[in-house]
């Protein structure tokens, strides 16, 4: 019978620890070691979330919508806000 799993060693906290991980997995992350930090970032936050940490999602903007934030804090700046009946028009539209 093969064994599917790899022992490992981590510090925690200065102290060894042992853990298994599957050959896949650790192939896998043998793999994403290879790929730029954001893109090793992003794949990290995936298998967490997966694995069902509390990590709060990255949420990847467009260009589009970086300048329309943009706009928006200049707005803001200016002191340019929506009446309370252009808030209701708003959400009466997207049946809120």
């Amino acid at each position: 019978m093969q064994c599917n799993y790899r022992w490992s060693s981590t510090l925690v906290l200065g102290k060894p620890i042992m853990s298994a991980m599957t050959k896949l997995l650790d192939q896998a992350l043998e793999a994403v070691r290879l790929l730029p930090p954001d893109d090793q970032d992003e794949i990290a936050r995936i298998i967490m979330q997966l694995a069902g940490s509390d990590l709060p999602a990255h949420v990847s903007l467009s260009p589009e919508q970086r300048q329309a934030i943009e706009r928006s804090k200049r707005a803001a700046e200016r002191g340019e806000f929506a009446t309370d009946e252009e808030v209701r028009a708003v959400w009466a539209k997207h049946g809120l």
